[in-house]
């Protein structure tokens, strides 16, 4: 399992095992927000298979897909939304961590200013820079 954390209390992930929601408790995540399509994966990772492994694990569990090249305003409220209704520590997962990270920046962009959201991805390991116009949309400068 490989975490990438963004800023405390959230992070990102590529892919996670249902195994690893005791873990996730373990080092002390209380919610889990999955953001990967069941069409992109077999039934071991499938949502239902994750949210039982999160809830026999204690942690909260989201379900909000984003298909490629699929970022509606909808999948940008209901990140917001359970962003800002979950228990820290969050993780947000998908194939690679990207789609996550992008609705995180995307939902951030309404409190942190621009620059501050690049910084914060690059250091992470991700590249907002194409997301410059969508970030401004949604309110940064």
């Amino acid at each position: 399992m490989e975490l990438r954390p963004i800023v405390p209390g959230f992070a990102v992930a590529p892919q996670i095992e249902p195994e690893d929601m005791a873990d996730l408790a373990a080092l002390g995540y209380r919610t889990v927000i999955n953001n990967r399509p069941d069409s992109e994966v077999d039934p071991y990772f499938a949502h239902e298979a994750m949210a039982k492994a999160a809830a026999a694990a204690g942690l909260a569990y989201h379900r909000l897909p984003f298909f490629p090249g699929e970022m509606t305003a909808e999948l940008i409220d209901g990140f917001s939304a359970a962003l800002d209704t979950a228990e820290a520590p969050v993780l947000a997962y998908c194939r690679s961590g990207t789609r996550s990270s992008f609705l995180w920046a995307l939902s951030e962009a309404r409190h942190r200013p621009l620059a501050e959201i690049i910084a914060l991805g690059a250091a992470a390991g991700y590249d907002f820079t194409d997301l410059i116009d969508e970030l401004r949309e949604q309110g940064a400068r």
